[in-house]
């Protein structure tokens, strides 16, 4: 699997690179098919009540599709990127069990 990592507006941390790697590597040990997986960490902006806004965006490319999701969370990017990385792997196991035939797909009208 592809994977580019992309930070905007906030400093780079090897830590959290070392993170995403690692949940990256996760969702590609649950479906290996996965060909890229780009993730973007971003400080949305800071609010004078909730303070910073971090913001992250998966694009996953499989086989047949992609996946996208965007998280937002205030004051710690650790938790956006976790949430993101959660909801991402809820989306590939749709995926897969529509693959599958575990889920019938609708009818497009």
């Amino acid at each position: 699997m592809q994977l580019q990592i992309s930070f905007h507006g906030l400093a780079h941390s090897d830590a959290l690179q070392q993170a995403i790697r690692e949940k990256a590597t996760r969702l590609e040990h649950f479906y290996e098919r996965i060909s890229r997986c780009r993730v973007v960490v971003e400080l949305a902006g800071a609010h004078k009540r909730q303070g910073k806004q971090y913001s992250v965006r998966i694009d996953l490319k499989l086989p047949g599709g992609e996946i996208a999701v965007n998280k937002e969370h205030n004051e710690d990017v650790h938790v956006a990127v976790r949430d993101a990385f959660d909801a991402a792997r809820r989306k590939l196991e749709d995926h897969v069990r529509v693959q599958r035939g575990d889920v019938k797909r609708h009818a497009s009208t």
